[in-house]
């Protein structure tokens, strides 16, 4: 392992107690993995793309510092929307002084607001409509089927939205795992953005909703992939709650409980990182040990919860996976 940069010797010296140790405890668990060859399965929740994680998350990719990616279908669109119409994006750092008139107003200018952010519809939506429309009608007219983010790595992958980038393209996330054609599963992709606009071509009778792969599908072909993959142990890093971190984490107990495969190993290692309360039933906010009644963490699997902020969390963790 080469040497830590600065940045991983600020924490490591500074990041003692509380959630900061956490946090250096998880980096240090999930280099562990790494070293044992385990494979790292992370999960994007939230708008994370939208919060421009793929500067630092492409190298993860390209470095190999995870295998597999589960995401929803905003982080898998807002990356590509992100390169294409970057500089048209508007940022309202005082959003918490909004009235619903100013909210209104940013709507009929376009623009559909993520906390501080605004993507600008016309130039980020429409932008990328009539590629993907094109990329979708191609495939089913041979007859062919696919996952969504396969029609997405189709779409980066053809050069067509070259003219468009508005950033560099090594901070593109989806563009790193497109290249290594990085193994994906995206549950629910239906209720993003894409998803609605490829509901409402199947509505409209020019597309078929079998030309997309579905869910159910997602879920057999991770079940063969931790299947193949798990020898060495699998680890799940968790950036916030919701479907994303819902959806793979049950592969395991599929496995074991419902296909009666009792050889299938636990979670090899697991991370969240979340600011949802961990009351009321919250699913997201449930502590780690709460999985082990479901079948999906061991009682020896290490286990990790830093409760905070994953914009500013996650970076860092993936700066010291770097050694930076």
């Amino acid at each position: 392992m080469s040497q830590k940069g600065p940045i991983s010797q600020f924490i490591q010296k500074y990041y003692l107690h509380f959630n900061s140790a956490a946090l250096v405890d998880a980096a240090i668990g999930y280099e562990e993995q790494l070293k044992k060859e385990s494979k790292m399965l992370v999960s994007l929740a939230g708008a994370m793309s939208t919060a421009e994680l793929g500067k630092i998350f492409a190298e993860m990719i390209r470095q190999d510092k995870l295998h597999i990616v589960s995401c929803t279908g905003a982080n898998l669109e807002e990356d590509l929307m992100n390169l294409v119409a970057h500089s048209h994006y508007k940022r309202v750092p005082h959003y918490r002084d909004l009235t619903p008139q100013d909210e209104w107003d940013l709507l009929e200018k376009g623009l559909n607001r993520v906390t501080d952010t605004c993507i600008p519809e016309e130039e980020a939506f429409r932008r990328l409509q009539k590629h993907i429309v094109k990329i979708w009608k191609d495939a089913e007219a041979k007859g062919e089927r696919y996952f969504p983010h396969e029609f997405m790595y189709k779409l980066l992958l053809s050069g067509v939205l070259e003219p468009y980038y508005e950033i560099d393209i090594q901070n593109s996330w989806m563009f790193a795992a497109a290249k290594k054609n990085l193994p994906m599963v995206v549950p629910g992709w239906e209720d993003s953005t894409m998803g609605n606009i490829f509901a409402s071509y199947v509505l409209k009778g020019e597309l078929k909703a079998s030309t997309m792969k579905s869910g159910i599908e997602y879920m057999t072909f991770l079940a063969d992939w931790y299947t193949a993959n798990s020898d060495k142990g699998i680890g799940f890093f968790q950036i916030g709650g919701g479907i994303a971190g819902d959806f793979p984490i049950c592969v395991v107990p599929m496995l074991y409980q419902d296909m009666e495969r009792t050889d299938t190993p636990f979670w090899s290692y697991f991370c969240q990182i979340s600011d949802s309360t961990t009351s009321y039933g919250s699913y997201s906010g449930a502590v780690p040990n709460e999985k082990i009644t479901w079948g999906k963490l061991d009682i020896h699997t290490p286990k990790f919860i830093i409760e905070s902020d994953a914009t500013i969390v996650a970076p860092l963790i993936f700066a010291y996976l770097l050694d930076m």
